[in-house]
């Protein structure tokens, strides 16, 4: 064996992982028979009341008993999930338990809050213990949590790939999450049949979660540009790497082909909502390793301090801004501010988005281009603006950016709190 001396102050390491998939029309009528393979006796059901309401956790649980497995239908997660409402699906878990695995079904929200839940119900501490830095503790999980099978019934946020949950913390108005591998469910069972009857405006926001999540990825920092890590010291985010970059690829032709039909006619086109579900999971596969940056950061100091916004197709009962709204609003002028980093990503970027675009015009403006069509297309609100937001607000919003570190550290053109505010200013209006 020749042994080699290579410079090893910069990273030479990347890192990727997903969940085994079980994906196509009609699977979530297999749970049980997946759980059985766990040697699991008592599960809980992790869901919100819209979802309840619909029957699918009845029939989930109806699965799982002929397979000897019992169950309990837990409903109260929040729509959009906040601390305070994962330490009450906690505290449910915790006095009716013991567990020995958990199903998620519903969005992002419920997966997360699973995700929380079965860290907290496995190992002591609280949810800030866990809770990413410098907002919580960032504490490791000591070990193996147990079974979570991960049903989506949106296809937007990928949380049934990822290893990572996010929350609101109320009281400092900002967006945050626990990141560790062990977060990652251990199956994702992804039904198409149970998106059908979507609203139009929650297929649109949901979606866009899947664009952002996908072209965030893509052009992310490449993951041989950070400095040399310790095994112990590799996190969720390693940056863009050689695997994840296939998958963000792949989502977005699945999204150039399907997501306006989706919008338009998903409650009869199961190929298009078929490709929606494909997208979103394929682009949690990408972005769970590879990292998404500043219009998710941006994201969450939006959607933290919302103010009298309502969006259509959601329950009304308070004011909120749809995480895949959120998301959107900031990303062409994210794009602009981060083309010179990697512009030929940024334009194979736009053509896989939009394979019909105008190529002839400034290159830096092709990809934020595709992106105003697309969401003038589908009724994304135009810009913070169109959430109520306005210019005086911007001063509010970049610090609590400016708290994401771990996404902003992903970015490929760090920005400054002055780059951060120009984007803001740039994006109360995006037409």
């Amino acid at each position: 064996i020749i042994m080699v001396t290579v410079d090893l102050s910069e990273e030479t390491i990347f890192t990727w992982g997903a969940p085994p998939l079980k994906f196509g029309a009609g699977a979530s009528d297999e749970v049980g028979f997946e759980m059985s393979g766990y040697g699991v006796r008592r599960v809980l059901i992790v869901t919100d009341a819209g979802i309840h309401a619909l029957g699918l956790p009845e029939r989930i649980a109806d699965n799982l008993r002929r397979y000897g497995i019992e169950s309990e239908i837990f409903d109260g997660v929040h729509i959009e999930p906040t601390d305070d409402s994962m330490n009450k699906a906690t505290e449910y878990a915790r006095a009716q338990g013991p567990w020995d695995g958990f199903v998620a079904v519903g969005g992002g929200s419920a997966i997360d809050t699973a995700k929380a839940v079965n860290l907290l119900t496995t190992y002591p501490g609280e949810l800030m213990d866990y809770v990413n830095k410098p907002i919580g503790a960032a504490k490791t999980p000591p070990g193996q949590l147990k079974p979570l099978v991960a049903i989506p019934t949106t296809a937007g946020t990928g949380a049934e790939s990822t290893a990572m949950c996010v929350m609101d913390i109320l009281s400092m108005k900002v967006k945050t999450g626990i990141s560790h591998w062990r977060l990652r469910p251990t199956l994702a069972v992804i039904d198409p049949l149970l998106t059908m009857s979507l609203p139009p405006e929650v297929t649109a926001a949901a979606g866009m979660d899947i664009v952002c999540h996908a072209l965030e990825s893509y052009t992310a920092r490449w993951y041989a540009t950070f400095d040399r890590k310790k095994p112990e010291e590799r996190v969720t985010y390693c940056g863009s790497n050689p695997v994840s970059d296939l998958w963000c690829e792949k989502s977005l032709t699945l999204l150039a082909r399907s997501f306006r039909t989706a919008v338009q006619r998903g409650g009869e086109d199961v190929e298009a909502r078929s490709n929606m579900m494909m997208a979103a999971t394929f682009a949690g596969m990408g972005f769970g390793n590879s990292g998404v940056h500043i219009p998710h950061a941006n994201a969450y100091p939006i959607a933290g301090m919302v103010k009298d916004y309502r969006p259509a197709g959601y329950p009304q009962e308070e004011p909120m801004v749809p995480h895949g709204q959120s998301v959107s609003l900031t990303a062409p002028e994210a794009f602009r501010f981060c083309f010179d980093s990697a512009p030929r990503r940024h334009l194979r970027a736009a053509e896989l988005l939009d394979p019909r675009a105008d190529k002839t015009n400034d290159p830096r403006e092709q990809l934020p281009s595709v992106l105003i069509s697309l969401m003038r297309d589908i009724g994304i609100p135009n810009g913070i603006g169109g959430v109520g937001y306005t210019e005086a607000d911007v001063p509010d919003l970049v610090p609590g950016t400016m708290k994401q570190q771990r996404l902003l550290a992903t970015c490929p053109k760090p920005p400054t709190e002055d780059d951060i505010a120009d984007i803001l200013t740039k994006s109360v209006q995006n037409w």
